[in-house]
């Protein structure tokens, strides 16, 4: 699988969609997926919006925790890579970074708009 590093600062602003979630790698067991180190992997959604475009979607993991991110915050993302996959006749890109850290001082809208 080809790696492709990604220009996080050329994405626009990056907004926390779904609050860090721990990926599972068997579903059965519930057992977590780990990196090669053995830290746990965690998936966090993330609007991506370029210059008043549509708004996209993207899962990205990342080795541990991410703390302090919140649903609807801005996200710094570092060492963002995109990968191409495929598994018989599905096939995708999938994100991983190296942190996604929060961005102190910017506003975190509430579901009624209010600041």
């Amino acid at each position: 699988m080809q790696s492709i590093p990604v220009d996080a600062e050329r994405l626009g602003v990056l907004r926390c969609a779904i609050a860090p979630e721990v990926k599972i790698s068997n579903f059965e067991t519930q057992e977590v997926k780990k990196d090669r180190d053995g830290n746990p992997v965690y998936t966090v959604a993330v609007t991506v919006r370029q210059d008043g475009r549509r708004i996209s979607v993207i899962e990205i993991a990342v080795s541990g925790e991410p703390k302090g991110i919140e649903e609807g915050q801005i996200v710094r993302v570092t060492g963002l890579t995109a990968f191409a996959w495929s598994m018989g006749d599905r096939h995708g890109i999938s994100f991983r970074a190296d942190a996604i850290t929060p961005v102190h001082g910017a506003v975190v809208r509430t579901k009624g708009g209010e600041a």
